[in-house]
C-alpha cells in the first residue's frame, strides 16, 4: 500500500511541475507564442523548428497541440500550416524525457527551494515566473525521486514481478497499458518517467519499457481528441494528424521493435536514459519519415474528416471557445477574431446607408436594423468571454491588448448604434414623409459617406494587422473629416438661403445625416487608439 501510496504522490508532483513550469514559461513568453507559431509555420522545416521550440519550453506537446486547434479553429493558422509543428511538437516532448533521465533528482528540493524564493521575493513578473518555473522543474524532480524511491521496493514483491514480467513478455499488453495510462494521466512524459523508474530498478525489461513508450506515445493523443470535439472541421483535422502520426509510427516501428530495442541498448548503460533515448529517436524517426509526404497526409485527412456543413446563424459566437480560458494568448487569438467578424458586420451595416436612403428600401432597413442586433449580441458575448479570462497567466502585453479589443468592440457597438437608431430612423423618416434629396445635395452625403467608409476600412485593417502607420493614417484623417463636414454644412446652407425646394424639404435629415456620419467618424478614430497607445 505505501509503494502505492507513494508512486501516486510522486506521479501527482511530477505531473504538477510540469504543469507549473509549462505556465510559468507560457506566461514569460506571454503572447510571443502564438507569433512564433503562426510566423514559423509558413515552410515545413520552419514549422517543426518552432513545434519543437514551443514544446520544450512549454514542458508539453498536449499544450501546443490545444494551442494549434484552438489557432486553427479561430482562423488564425490553416490545418496544413499545422502539420509540420505536430512533428515538431512530437520532437519537443522528448526534451521533456530527457531531463527527467539526468540524475538531478537529489537537487530537487535544492530547486525547489530556489524556485519559491525567486517567485517570493521578486517584483517584477517575469522574474517572479521565471522563479515559479524554477519551482515547477523542482516539483518534477522531486516526484520523480518519489517514483524512484517507491519502485525500489518492488523488486522484492512476488505480485508486482509477475505483473511486469506479464508486460515485458506481452510487447502488446504493454503498448496498451501505457496508452491508457498516459491518455488517463494526460502526460507521456509522467508515463515515461515511471517507465524510466521501473527500468533503472531493473523490474522492467528494455522490450517492455521501450513498448511502453510506444503506448505512451499512443495515449498522448487522447487530450487533443478531447479538445477537438465541438470544434471546427480544420480543427478536428489537427487531432486527426496527430493521432494518425503516432499510431503510423508505431505501426512501423513494431514490427522492429527487437533491433530498435538493440539500438537503444548501444547508445547508453544507464537503463532510464535507454529509455529517453528510445523516446527521442522514436519521435525524431517519425517526423523525418512524414515531413516529406505532409501534403499527402494532408489530402488524405482532409478527405476523412470532410469540411463542415454549417448553415450561418448569425447569433452563435462562431470563433469562442471556453476550453481556451486557462490559455489568454489563444483566448484573446480567438477573441480578436470573433471582433473582427462584428467589424465585418458594421462595415456592411454602414454600407448599406447609402442604398436604403437612395432606393427608399424597407426591407433592406429592416434588414441593417436586425444586423445591429447581431453587433450587440456579439459583443456582449466577447465581452463576457473576456471576463473568464484566467488573469493569473496574463503578463502586461495581453493585458494591453484585452484593454484595446475591449474598446475596438465598444465603438464597433457604437457605429452600429447610430446606424441602427439614428440614420435607419431618418431613412425611415424620409420613406414616410415622400421625401428626396437634390442633386448636389444627394451627391455631397454620398461622398461623405464614402469618406468615412474608406476610413472604417482602413482602421478595420490596421486593427486586423496591428500596423501603426496605418493606424496614424486612420488617425490623421480626424481634422480632414470635421473640416470637409463643416464645408458641406456651409454647402447645404447655401442651396437653402438660395431657396432650393428640395433642399428645404430635406434640410433636417440631410443636416442630422451629416451630423450622424461625423459621429461615426469619431468612433472610427478611436478604433485605433489601442494600437497607437501599446509601447
Amino acid at each position: 500500500m505505501m509503494v502505492l501510496l507513494t508512486l501516486f504522490g510522486g506521479t501527482a508532483l511530477l505531473l504538477y511541475g510540469i504543469r507549473q513550469s509549462g505556465e510559468a514559461l507560457q506566461r514569460v513568453l506571454g503572447g510571443r507564442l502564438r507569433g512564433l507559431l503562426i510566423g514559423l509555420s509558413k515552410t515545413r522545416a520552419l514549422a517543426v523548428v518552432s513545434g519543437a521550440t514551443i514544446t520544450a519550453m512549454i514542458q508539453s506537446s498536449s499544450a501546443t497541440i490545444l494551442m494549434l486547434i484552438g489557432f486553427v479553429s479561430a482562423g488564425l493558422m490553416t490545418f496544413r500550416q499545422t502539420l509540420g509543428v505536430i512533428l515538431g511538437a512530437d520532437i519537443g516532448t522528448s526534451v521533456t524525457v530527457q531531463l527527467i533521465a539526468f540524475n538531478i533528482a537529489d537537487y530537487s528540493l535544492l530547486l525547489v527551494g530556489v524556485g519559491f524564493l525567486i517567485s517570493f521575493v521578486a517584483r517584477r513578473r517575469v522574474v517572479k515566473d521565471g522563479g515559479q518555473a524554477l519551482l515547477g522543474f523542482g516539483l518534477l524532480f522531486l516526484g520523480l525521486k518519489l517514483i524512484l524511491d517507491g519502485v525500489a521496493p518492488l523488486q522484492s514483491n512476488a505480485l508486482a514481478a509477475q505483473i511486469l514480467d506479464a508486460l515485458s513478455g506481452n510487447l502488446v499488453l504493454a503498448v496498451l497499458v501505457a496508452a491508457a495510462a498516459s491518455a488517463l494521466i494526460a502526460s507521456s512524459a509522467a508515463t515515461i518517467g515511471l517507465t524510466m523508474a521501473l527500468a533503472h530498478h531493473g523490474v522492467l525489461t528494455l522490450p517492455g519499457a521501450v513498448a511502453m513508450v510506444l503506448g505512451a506515445n499512443i495515449g498522448t493523443c487522447a487530450t487533443a481528441l478531447m479538445a477537438s470535439v465541438g470544434t471546427t472541421a480544420e480543427a478536428k483535422r489537427v487531432a486527426v494528424a496527430h493521432i494518425a502520426f503516432k499510431i503510423l509510427g508505431v505501426a512501423l516501428v513494431f514490427p522492429f521493435i527487437g533491433p530498435f530495442t538493440g539500438l537503444v541498448a548501444s547508445t547508453a548503460a544507464d537503463p532510464a536514459r535507454q529509455v529517453a533515448n528510445a523516446h527521442t529517436f522514436f519521435n525524431v524517426g517519425i517526423s523525418l519519415l512524414f515531413l516529406p509526404f505532409a501534403p499527402l497526409a494532408a489530402r488524405a485527412i482532409e478527405s476523412l474528416v470532410p469540411d463542415d456543413q454549417l448553415g450561418e446563424n448569425p447569433f452563435k459566437t462562431r470563433y469562442l471557445d471556453e476550453r481556451a480560458l486557462h490559455q489568454p494568448s489563444l483566448a484573446l487569438g480567438q477573441a480578436t477574431r470573433e471582433a473582427l467578424r462584428i467589424a465585418d458586420v458594421a462595415q456592411g451595416m454602414l454600407r448599406d446607408v447609402v442604398p436604403v436612403f437612395r432606393d427608399d428600401d424597407q426591407e433592406l432597413l429592416e434588414d441593417v436594423e436586425q444586423r445591429d442586433d447581431q453587433v450587440d449580441f456579439l459583443e456582449r458575448e466577447i465581452k463576457l468571454f473576456l471576463a473568464r479570462l484566467g488573469r493569473e497567466a496574463m503578463g502586461a502585453d495581453l493585458s494591453h491588448r484585452e484593454i484595446g479589443l475591449i474598446s475596438f468592440i465598444g465603438n464597433l457597438e457604437n457605429i452600429g448604434d447610430i446606424i441602427d437608431k439614428n440614420l435607419m430612423e431618418l431613412a425611415r423618416k424620409k420613406l414616410y414623409q415622400g421625401r428626396r434629396f437634390s442633386e448636389v445635395g444627394w451627391g455631397e452625403i454620398v461622398e461623405f459617406h464614402s469618406m468615412v467608409s474608406k476610413n472604417l476600412e482602413s482602421a478595420i485593417a490596421a486593427f486586423a494587422a496591428n500596423d501603426r502607420s496605418l493606424a496614424q493614417a486612420v488617425l490623421d484623417q480626424r481634422p480632414v473629416m470635421r473640416q470637409r463636414e463643416r464645408e458641406l454644412r456651409e454647402s447645404h446652407l447655401g442651396r437653402l438661403r438660395m431657396g432650393l425646394a428640395e433642399s428645404l424639404e430635406t434640410s433636417e435629415i440631410h443636416l442630422d445625416i451629416l451630423t450622424n456620419l461625423k459621429r461615426i467618424s469619431s468612433h472610427v478614430s478611436a478604433l485605433v487608439f489601442p494600437i497607437l497607445e501599446e509601447v
